[in-house]
């Protein structure tokens, strides 16, 4: 979430815990400062895990803390005063989410006295875009707890209370959905490169399996689709589906999936990751040497019809040889028919003569 605020500016804002921020001011010699609402600073920010200063200037948050409400001053190297920012990060673990289509209700307005009466209520931000064009989709919008003076002067919750240690039910941000249904739009269209990743399947699926989709934010539209099959806000508050969990502190960035399937996730309508189930490494091996096993039995079953065959082949031969054996000998102790007849002859012509 990119916030601005202009130069030499006070802006006070609520934000998300858990959700990056940018906090933007061009100049790259900038200087970032923080003091804490419980009356701690000002510290100089430098560089850390969770916190960082871009090159340009401006100051990145990663997954900010509510502990980390308060000033955030930029001064340039002269001691130069260029903007402040004052944030509420409120806590995203208290996320109150309805749907407009379940007829549930928001939080409403409440007064409370506070040094006077002052009036509770929730600053909503627009409506985001539709997360899916084409078809029926879902919209959302975040909703921040601010009070309100008499004199009709609006502060972010924490930043009015200050170090005050009172917590009320109504001190909440918000996530609302509502069914939205947008033509398409080719022009919009960028068709992007999008990355492909291999989930895992050790033997079976386990309760502990998320998804982060690249590039998506509690700010921005996003749509998971499970085989093409659209996953909604509307099926998983009405108690409809089990198979997947959409997390609300990530507004549908992770998704906990307790079945295989292709996961394919969309931010601002474009697809920007698919989820294959795949093997692990571990299950491919065993699955390898179960075949390899499973072939090495067929080869050898395989041999021994081959070999039975072989000796049936050989005993069809012999015998074959045999037979061929005996008919030649045959043909050589017993005449032929006509060679047996012109002995016949011969012998009776001798007969003849000797009497005549």
């Amino acid at each position: 979430m990119l916030i601005s605020c202009a130069y030499k500016d006070l802006c006070q804002r609520a934000l998300l815990s858990g959700s990056d921020a940018v906090l933007k001011r061009d100049h790259p010699m900038a200087l970032w400062y923080f003091s804490s609402i419980l009356g701690e600073g000002p510290s100089l920010l430098n560089s850390m895990a969770d916190i960082r200063k871009l090159p340009g200037g401006s100051l990145q948050l990663t997954s900010p803390q509510p502990s980390q409400t308060g000033l955030y001053c930029c001064q340039g190297n002269d001691d130069t005063l260029m903007v402040q920012y004052e944030i509420d990060f409120q806590d995203v673990t208290t996320l109150h989410v309805t749907h407009k289509s379940l007829d549930q209700k928001s939080l409403q307005n409440e007064t409370l006295i506070l040094d006077g009466k002052v009036l509770i209520f929730t600053h909503w931000d627009p409506w985001q875009d539709c997360n899916h064009y084409g078809e029926p989709g879902e919209c959302k919008r975040l909703g921040y707890c601010y009070i309100e003076e008499p004199v009709e002067k609006l502060m972010p919750c924490r930043l009015y209370l200050r170090d005050e240690k009172m917590q009320f039910s109504r001190m909440r941000p918000k996530l609302q959905v509502e069914a939205c249904h947008v033509p398409c739009n080719p022009i919009k269209e960028i068709h992007q490169p999008y990355l492909i990743f291999d989930i895992y399947q050790p033997g079976k699926w386990t309760n502990n399996r998320w998804l982060t989709c690249p590039l998506a934010s509690i700010y921005r539209p996003v749509n998971w689709r499970a085989n093409d099959t659209s996953l909604t806000w509307e099926s998983q508050l009405s108690g409809r589906d089990f198979t997947t969990f959409l997390d609300p502190s990530t507004g549908g960035r992770q998704l906990q999936v307790f079945q295989p399937a292709i996961y394919k996730c969309f931010v601002q309508q474009e697809l920007v990751a698919q989820f294959n189930p795949s093997a692990s490494p571990e299950t491919l091996e065993t699955q390898w040497r179960e075949n390899d096993a499973q072939w090495r039995e067929a080869r050898k079953a395989l041999r021994g019809r081959a070999d039975s065959v072989l000796k049936g082949l050989k005993l069809v031969l012999l015998v074959g040889t045999v037979l061929a054996l005996l008919g030649a000998l045959l043909k050589f102790i017993r005449p032929s028919p006509g060679r047996r007849s012109t002995q016949l002859r011969t012998s009776r012509l001798r007969s003849f003569k000797q009497l005549a």
